[in-house]
């Protein structure tokens, strides 16, 4: 362990923005609890973090990325080999860092990293963003890491329930504050219910099609609709061109979802973790369509605040026009139920997550600086 008097910590994970964004929070709250802290990220070369990280200022390395194949194949083969290098490169990453803990966040990266953690005896911290813990972070929890959730009903070891790490533009946010301003960047009509519709960066085709078709249902109702349809997923007409349509108006994306919540009456999207948490941390009723693959996680992050009102959830193969009709709609024309779901939300939100998990990682390198030094497990 470091014996200098500056803290290193050593911070994994990636592969997607709901490993990155808590990542980022993280040591953003570290540098303000613990000025001078040297930080280090470790990602894999593939993965958004290889873009976000150093774009956020932190520092950045990578390791091989090492997937666990789900099925008997030439992959499952290679695995030990490809583990033990990863394992190797995890481990001289912590050396030439120095570091006094290892703060993981899932993903591929991790199990190399959790596993080289442990041979040096270096603490573990490990934030499980899901409901459904990922394998890395169950590999880490078995290794004797300390270990937060987001959500409370999420079960890995003796776990702290923190909530998501999130930008303090969002955790911040004063929605009724915001709205004028917002809704005036956006474009919409400040007197209107505004109901914003996201898939997140990489869009949901399926959500964009039900939006759709249902824009003039919307439109006779009232109701002005942003449609943000992700990267590259306009949504066109019959005849090609972009939809366009009285209320309607779409993006690709909008830099600062912070802008949106403040702006939205009501948010349509998937459920990832951070959008779940998001949304009940700045007291946004939502309408959540969880991604029907996987391993069901998405539907799983929703229930907590479904179940105590602040949002409303419906299968992917369920959300058509009709449902829009019976049940989006009804909601957008009632301002009281709209406000009943924004508190039932907001109850249920966590706004300082990130400075819960700084205080964590230095209550465990605190605790490991005090135990009795013993010698680290060969490297």
């Amino acid at each position: 362990m470091n014996t200098e008097q500056s803290l290193s910590v050593v911070l994994a994970g990636g592969g997607t923005a709901g490993h990155i964004s808590p990542l980022l929070a993280i040591a953003n709250a570290l540098r303000e609890a613990r000025p001078g802290v040297r930080l280090l990220a470790v990602g894999t070369p593939a993965g958004m973090e290889a873009r976000l990280v150093p774009a956020a200022g932190l520092d950045l390395v990578t390791i091989s990325r090492v997937p666990f194949p789900r099925r008997p194949s030439m992959d499952l083969l290679r695995l030990p080999g490809r583990l033990l290098h990863a394992v190797k490169q995890a481990g001289d990453i912590l050396d030439e860092a120095k570091a006094d803990v290892l703060v993981g966040v899932g993903g591929y990266v991790c199990t190399p990293m959790y596993l080289a953690a442990w041979r040096r005896k270096i603490p573990i911290v490990i934030h499980e963003a899901n409901t459904r813990p990922g394998l890395a972070n169950r590999v880490g929890a078995r290794l004797g890491g300390h270990v937060a959730v987001a959500f409370a009903a999420t079960r890995l070891g003796a776990a702290r329930h923190v909530g998501m790490p999130m930008r303090p533009e969002i955790s911040g946010l004063d929605r009724s504050a915001a709205r004028t301003e917002a809704r005036a960047a956006l474009g919409l009509d400040p007197q209107r219910p505004a109901l914003i519709v996201t898939g997140g960066s990489s869009g949901a085709q399926s959500i964009n099609r039900t939006i759709a078709a249902s824009v003039g249902l919307l439109a006779e109702a009232g109701i002005q609709t942003l449609h943000l349809t992700g990267r590259g997923k306009a949504v066109h007409d019959a005849d090609g061109r972009p939809l366009s349509a009285p209320g309607y108006q779409q993006r690709e994306y909008v830099d600062g979802m912070e802008t949106v919540y403040a702006a939205a009456d009501l948010l349509l999207a998937r459920s990832g973790a951070a959008t779940v948490c998001e949304v009940a941390a700045v007291g946004l009723p939502a309408v959540f369509v969880p991604l029907p693959i996987g391993n069901g996680e998405q539907a799983l992050n929703a229930a907590g605040l479904v179940g105590a009102g602040g949002a409303l959830i419906v299968d992917d193969g369920t959300f058509s026009p009709e449902w829009v009709r019976g049940h989006i709609i009804p909601l957008l024309q009632d301002p009281d139920r709209l406000a009943r779901m924004a508190a039932s939300a907001e109850r249920l939100g966590i706004r300082d997550a990130d400075r819960r998990m700084s205080s964590l990682v230095l209550e465990t390198v605190a605790s490991a600086k005090a135990q009795p030094t013993k010698p680290s497990r060969k490297r």
